[in-house]
């Protein structure tokens, strides 16, 4: 692609009043007022003074200038350009958004946690946010941590945690099923030296009520890695309703526990490199996968132990030391090992391993909020850093509802993929008969799309 004219003839002004450059904003934001979140925002949070005052507007803009790609407070100024005055009320300037920010307690952050949930419960009675599940299937629950890595040292509560990275500790729950992308039902910004399982009872508990208030039917799976292989996470998922899987530990039981596995029942998988042989009709893999019973928390009290399932995945062990010519005395192997509540009758072997391995989803998730509002934890304030995660999951649960009201891929689609191509579409504002027209570009290639949006969230009030 080449500039068509010469650089003299080509002038440059920013003086256009009439003109946005996040029209997507437009169905994003009605959807959100019709899931109440001004009132809601109103209703919950007491910041004191006029830092509080409008707090569901202001909510509403930090939630909009993130939907929009904002990483940080300065960001916000993507909310005053052109005509957005025209079509949105509580165009805020970021000094009055850092303000209201900083203004919060912990306190504070717990109702703006009840905002975000009611907003999710709201947005899944509206949008099929799972689908249209059939009681059978497994609603998936994925826990897990992150480190946001900060610089400097007046990060309140930065520090160096598991990675080696100093930052901040993110704390999130995802919901998906087999066949949608997953949403955030729970998360907790903690010091950047917290222990990963620190909190896991309640906020299970938490993420648990939060989906059973959104009214999607079917058996739950919450799946851990290794770091909440614990009593209080275990038992709280349980306590909840729900089946666990949970990655282990490879300590002495989980070893003596592996050793005493009978070689004939290891079954080989799809795994890297697998060939399926037709004349058998089995995967021909170097990984293999077997079960023993086992019962978790052994040591604890007999009412505190959990009996179920030890799923073993093994891979062959490439010996550093070994030579061409000289191979090692003895096969060894590297053991990848989960404890699993779900009955064999419900999923076998193979389908199991496979089910558990699925939560690395939640990675994605990690990767979708650093490539957008989590980039950055803009103050130095922790009350401000900790608000400021709340409100970008709800940025990011509010994108996804509306990527599933665009239909067909945008369902399923990162969040960076649905705001550069139905947030941010620049228009032009014309105004008649009192009436306001967004002039969108022609043969813009995602305008389904963005109809199928707009029509979605502007349909006509339905009868009582």
């Amino acid at each position: 692609m080449l500039v068509s004219h010469t650089p003299a003839a080509v002038s440059v002004s920013f003086d256009e009043e009439n003109l946005v450059s996040a029209t997507g904003l437009v169905p994003v934001m009605r959807l959100a007022q019709n899931a109440g979140l001004h009132e809601l925002a109103d209703e919950w949070i007491s910041v004191p003074g006029d830092k509080g005052a409008n707090a569901g507007l202001k909510v509403a803009a930090l939630i909009a200038g993130m939907v929009a790609g904002a990483d940080s407070v300065d960001d916000m100024a993507v909310l005053r350009h052109g005509g957005m005055k025209k079509i949105f009320t509580g165009c805020y300037a970021p000094s009055t958004l850092g303000s209201f920010l900083r203004s919060f307690t912990f306190g504070h952050v717990r109702q703006l946690d009840a905002v975000g949930s009611r907003l999710l419960v709201n947005l899944a009675r509206r949008v099929p946010l799972f689908g249209t599940p059939t009681g059978e299937d497994f609603i998936f629950i994925d826990v897990d941590d992150t480190t946001v890595e900060v610089h400097g040292y007046q990060k309140h509560g930065s520090g160096y945690g598991y990675s080696g990275v100093r930052g901040l500790n993110a704390l999130l729950a995802t919901a998906s099923t087999k066949n949608t992308a997953p949403v955030i039902i729970g998360q907790r910004l903690r010091k950047g030296a917290a222990n990963s399982a620190r909190g896991a009872k309640k906020f299970v508990t938490e993420a648990l009520g939060t989906l059973k208030r959104t009214g999607v039917a079917g058996p739950v799976l919450c799946r851990f890695d290794s770091a909440d292989y614990g009593h209080r996470a275990v038992s709280a998922a349980l306590a909840g309703g729900a089946d666990v899987s949970v990655t282990v530990r490879m300590n002495p039981v989980v070893k003596r526990a592996i050793a005493a596995i009978d070689e004939a029942v290891w079954v080989p998988i799809q795994y890297t490199n697998a060939v399926f042989d037709e004349a058998t009709e089995a995967w021909v893999s170097v990984a293999e996968v077997a079960e023993v019973p086992f019962t978790a928390f052994a040591s604890k009290k007999k009412d505190e132990q959990v009996t179920g399932r030890l799923i073993v995945r093994r891979i062959p062990e490439l010996n550093p030391k070994a030579v061409d010519g000289q191979p090692t005395l003895f096969d060894t192997h590297r053991f990848h090992a989960f404890f699993t509540t779900v009955d064999a009758e419900v999923l076998d072997t193979v389908a199991v391993d496979q089910t558990h391995r699925k939560h690395a989803i939640i990675e994605q998730v990690n990767a979708d909020l650093k490539d957008s509002a989590l980039a950055h934890l803009p103050s130095g304030h922790f009350g401000a850093n900790s608000a400021w995660l709340v409100t970008a999951v709800m940025a990011y649960n509010l994108t996804r509802a509306a990527g599933v009201l665009a239909e067909g891929l945008f369902a399923k689609a990162r969040t960076g993929t649905i705001r550069a191509k139905l947030i941010n579409v620049p228009a032009r504002i014309a105004s008649s008969a009192r009436k306001i027209r967004l002039h969108l570009p022609d043969s813009w290639p995602w305008q389904a799309a963005w109809e199928n949006l707009y029509t979605a969230t502007h349909a006509p009030p339905q009868a009582a």
